[in-house]
């Protein structure tokens, strides 16, 4: 977080300023996409962004640390004392968690529900016992909580040029279909943690199950039917992406770069999967860093382009 940053958002003490650099360097370290589309928000709103991102990612790391040896139950208990932190620090303002401290001051900064974060939390606890999703309708009840709400608490921070209530459902949308691009991209290494994200029956009706996904992983031998059944869960993920697009007109003329970049980024991790030939099972799927910094330069150029046009000079006062 620069100083620049802290100062924009009006944030002036000292430990808050520190609770905001570590929810910064959170979503630096888990998120390069989006962490890289934040920069083309203005200075005042980056802060805010990162706490909410860097809260989740701290939620999603108790919930997927390989490296621990905590069991499920005991992770459990770590989300129960996060979340009880949590509702004291929306209610008071105050948390010795520096993260949690940093969240609960945007969520009353910006006037986010605090239900978003209760539903989020239950999916980050769903997540310790549920290890796939009968059907699409199972699975977007589960991003309910771990992605649409993402788009929702976002919404008042970005900003929006028509009655929130009209953009929500297009900034859930977006929020699902990031989360759907990341299932599709990590199918490998989510069937090394014990999960499969994508739909039961969407897999079965290209006669693909779990084994079968197990033996690909395993063996490193590739099967058209498991081809098959993501160019479906793609062609899925991009009718999302339909869905949520409208939104991006509707968000602050300043916002709207940052949320185009990420949409963009993020829909180029789905052309990374094609241009795979979909073997996300053996390799992850890259978009090549030279196309990153293209769509990056093009955002900051809107970037500019939108505040030069938003820029208000102050009026002199008359002596």
């Amino acid at each position: 977080m620069t100083e620049r940053e802290l100062d924009a958002a009006g944030i002036r003490d000292p430990d808050l300023r520190e609770a905001y650099r570590l929810s910064r360097r959170l979503n630096a370290r888990h998120g390069k996409t989006y962490f890289l589309a934040t920069r083309l928000l203005p200075p005042e709103r980056r802060p805010a962004v990162h706490a909410l991102y860097g809260f989740a990612r701290w939620a999603d790391d108790i919930v997927d640390d390989q490296g621990s040896a905590a069991t499920p139950a005991e992770r459990a208990a770590v989300l129960d004392a996060l979340e009880a932190h949590l509702v004291g620090a929306l209610r008071t303002g105050e948390s010795s968690r520096p993260v949690v401290r940093a969240l609960a001051h945007t969520a009353a900064t910006y006037r986010i529900s605090p239900g978003h974060f209760t539903d989020f939390m239950a999916s980050m606890r769903s997540d310790l016992v549920v290890t796939g999703y009968p059907t699409y309708a199972d699975l977007r009840h589960y991003m309910h909580g771990s992605a649409a709400v993402i788009g929702l608490q976002m919404l008042p921070v970005l900003g929006t040029v028509v009655p929130p209530a009209e953009a929500a459902p297009h900034a859930a949308a977006l929020g699902v279909a990031f989360q759907l691009t990341n299932f599709v991209r990590d199918v490998g290494e989510d069937l090394d943690r014990g999960r499969v994200y994508l739909p039961e029956d969407l897999l079965a009706a290209h006669g693909v199950d779990r084994e079968l996904l197990r033996w690909s992983r395993a063996t490193g031998q590739r099967d058209p039917r498991i081809t098959a059944a993501l160019r479906a869960a793609l062609d899925l993920t991009r009718q999302v992406y339909r869905e949520a697009r409208p939104g991006l007109a509707m968000l602050d003329p300043r916002a709207r770069p940052c949320i185009r970049t990420a949409f963009v980024l993020y829909s180029a991790i789905l052309e990374a999967v094609v241009d795979s030939g979909f073997d996300v099972l053996h390799r992850r799927a890259v978009v090549p860093r030279r196309h990153r910094a293209a769509l990056a330069l093009d955002g900051l150029a809107r970037s500019s382009a939108a505040r030069v046009r938003t820029y208000r000079p102050r009026q002199r006062e008359l002596s």
